[in-house]
């Protein structure tokens, strides 16, 4: 599907026929600047790497749409809140390039730390209350730093599209705000959670799994299954609260399980279009998931 007609004189595949690769935003921008920006769409999928199939979806879905697909791999610093999970978090780049490439990816953006950040750089950008619930109350400072480098990306690729996961779906609200605070002209799609064939969603952590901690993860897809198949047969309140006998196990630390609005976020008493989000430490590793309801 097209989104305009802008690939009427425009050859992708004679134009990007190897995924071109660029470490500084010089270069990038500098590729960037030799395209014809009025005939072609820009796709952006910005990932911290540790590519799996969620991803690698991002990018067929970006090239369904798009012209040129732009992925990015940067392991943001500044959305960590637990320095440990930074220097743990997994690092693939080979694997995610050879990924990329078989996906027909166009161009990689991977810069270091100092590409992207000046010393004592301050994000002053007001997230709001999205900011103080959910993902926001347990990983304070995160979207801070969320909206910070995406900011910076978007500044730096101009895209017309941007892809995200719909795993992070707190994280594409925070990010839709952002986008219309700064009045940004830049298409945003939240992309359906692909998931292994027992249910786990795709993450980039489930490779810190052990195989009984891997075991014990599948409690939050058969938490939020249990959930939309009882939708509706008792208050939220209770259902929520019959959900979370899933997670009586000593290797299960659940931090929240909430049936909310899907565009505040808020807890909600009635049975309409809504969204359940969990978060649970599996052993040493902090996973999410989420499911529309009903």
């Amino acid at each position: 599907m097209l989104i305009n007609n802008k690939l009427a004189t425009f050859d992708p595949l004679k134009a990007f026929k190897f995924l071109k690769v660029f470490n500084t935003k010089k270069s990038l921008r500098t590729y960037l600047d030799t395209l014809d920006l009025k005939k072609i769409n820009i796709g952006l999928v910005p990932t911290m790497g540790a590519l799996h199939l969620g991803h690698i979806s991002l990018v067929e879905i970006a090239k369904q749409h798009c012209d040129i697909t732009i992925a990015t791999i940067f392991v943001n610093p500044t959305q960590f809140n637990n320095t440990e999970d930074l220097l743990k978090y997994p690092k693939t780049f080979e694997e995610d390039k050879q990924l990329l490439i078989k996906a027909g990816c166009d161009v990689l953006f991977s810069p270091d730390v100092e590409e992207m950040y000046q010393p004592n750089e301050v994000w002053e950008y007001e997230v709001g209350a999205l900011n103080t619930i959910l993902e926001g109350k347990f990983r304070p400072g995160h979207y801070q730093g969320v909206t910070q480098i995406v900011y910076k990306l978007f500044d730096l690729v101009k895209p017309d599209y941007a892809f995200f996961g719909q795993k992070d779906y707190q994280q594409f609200l925070v990010i839709s705000k952002m986008a219309k605070d700064f009045d940004l002209n830049i298409h945003l799609r939240a992309c359906p959670i692909i998931r292994e064939a027992d249910g786990l969603a795709m993450s980039s952590r489930n490779i810190r799994l052990n195989a009984k901690e891997r075991e014990k993860s599948l409690q939050l897809h058969k938490c939020l299954q249990y959930i939309k198949q009882n939708y509706g047969n008792c208050t939220n309140n209770q259902l929520v609260l019959d959900a979370k006998s899933f997670f009586e196990d000593e290797l299960l630390a659940l931090e929240y399980l909430e049936i909310v609005d899907r565009e505040s976020l808020q807890p909600i008493s009635n049975f309409g279009d809504a969204i359940v989000l969990v978060a649970c430490s599996v052993g040493a590793t902090r996973l999410i998931d989420n499911m529309m309801l009903p």
